[in-house]
């Protein structure tokens, strides 16, 4: 069990800590980033405020929806009305870029490096970005699958002509009755292919990845190897930040790096170890890269 502290120290000399990251990335046999919902709000991939507003309008003012992640849950009378809000949601958080050259950048930090992506992040930018495919695990699902909702099978179908289709005919805040997604095995209507509940699918691809991720920290766990963990907050820690604190503490030649916007900390097990920077990402990056 460790014992979580904040590491202060390491984050009130700003430059100092973009020195040590520098070296540290610099130095790595190997990066394993970790990626949270931080890393795509840095991108502008944010779900409130100016942004929210100008996209779902019509459903704040109709229903009082505070943000994209509430009105993800929020019980819409129908199936048209509901797909109109979760067509948009997908759309303009998958389809379209991010405000900002956030994931462009981690690339070019990265990218002659020997990594490999573990994210619960669900818009696919490390792929538009330039990350390759088989060196990235989403663990909680795709903004761009859907699943049965049952789920009857465990497959999960690209949505991207279903979603552009319900983007350009939906009016009034809901979407033609005939485009409500249904699965082609048993009928039920779709869902999307996000972790939520014991429902969420786990197809060949999904199983495939979490292979090539564990065999990566299995033939490397021994090496100089950096964790660099962006933008994980403490909803999920089990996922990311408790993992790479452990595999850390578990190979003296690791190094746990952590940025995160208000939340950069680390045990005290391996706080000799660790790099913490309390900072927006993009920023951080673009200081890397100077």
């Amino acid at each position: 069990m460790f014992s979580r502290i904040w590491t202060e120290n390491s984050t009130k000399n700003y430059s100092e800590g973009i020195k040590r990251l520098k070296e540290a990335i610099k130095k790595a046999d190997t990066v394993v980033i970790g990626a949270g919902s931080g890393l795509s709000a840095s991108a502008g991939f944010t779900y409130s405020g100016e942004r929210f507003e100008t996209y779902f309008g019509d459903f704040i003012e109709k229903y009082h929806i505070r943000d994209m992640y509430s009105g993800g849950f929020y019980p819409y009378p129908d199936l048209e009305e509901y797909w109109a809000w979760w067509s948009r949601h997908i759309f303009y958080n998958r389809y379209v870029d991010a405000p900002k050259p956030v994931y462009q950048e981690l690339y070019q930090v990265v990218k002659d490096k020997n990594y490999f992506v573990l994210t619960t992040n669900v818009d696919h930018q490390f792929q538009k970005a330039g990350f390759d495919k088989k060196r990235l695990f989403y663990t909680q699902g795709d903004y761009g699958l859907w699943q049965c909702s049952g789920p009857c099978h465990q497959k999960t179908y690209d949505n991207e002509d279903g979603v552009q289709k319900m983007i350009s005919e939906q009016r009034d805040g809901r979407i033609p009755g005939e485009l409500i997604p249904k699965c082609p095995v048993c009928g039920a209507p779709m869902t999307m292919n996000l972790r939520s509940d014991d429902r969420f699918v786990q197809d060949e691809g999904w199983y495939e990845a979490s292979w090539r991720y564990s065999d990566f920290i299995r033939r490397h766990k021994e090496t100089g190897i950096l964790f660099l963990e962006l933008g994980v907050g403490g909803n999920t820690p089990g996922i990311i930040k408790y993992p790479f604190w452990q595999m850390t503490a578990a190979n003296p030649r690791a190094v746990y790096a952590c940025v995160n916007y208000g939340e950069a900390g680390c045990s005290k097990e391996i706080e000799g170890q660790s790099v913490c920077l309390d900072g927006d990402i993009g920023e951080v990056m673009g200081d890397i890269l100077k």
